[in-house]
């Protein structure tokens, strides 16, 4: 069980919101293929972290964004990942993504974790 907000640092509360995601998303067949991957744009101007970057069985690379709330309660988790949060995924997504000579097949799923529920959107958003 998962507890947003209960005790500790924001940053230990966030590692073990995506520990947990990590998990589920584990036990649904994804692969971890990379965890926290950071790019800055500059040096006034803030760049991108994507949360959990995995491998689905059909070969899609998942660019996972997980979000924690004590409740549903003013939108809950996923309600916060706004368009501000959005560009700067894919920004750090096509930072990335320059590795690979062939783009493989993409898409930004959201984790969000709201109390003891934990709610997978697939394709949450499009660049």
């Amino acid at each position: 069980m998962f507890k947003a907000g209960a005790g500790g640092s924001t940053k230990a509360v966030g590692d073990d919101a995506e520990s947990l995601a990590l998990a589920w998303l584990q036990a649904r067949g994804l692969v971890l293929v990379q965890r926290n991957y950071r790019v800055a744009r500059g040096p006034r101007a803030r760049g991108g972290e994507i949360d959990l970057i995995l491998r689905d069985r059909d070969g899609t690379l998942v660019f996972a964004e997980v979000r924690a709330r004590r409740s549903a309660a003013q939108g809950g988790a996923a309600a916060s990942v706004g368009a501000a949060k959005q560009r700067a995924l894919v920004f750090a997504a096509r930072h990335y993504l320059m590795r690979f000579d062939a783009l493989p097949p993409c898409r930004f799923d959201v984790v969000a974790i709201d109390g003891d529920h934990v709610e997978w959107l697939q394709g949450a958003f499009s660049p």
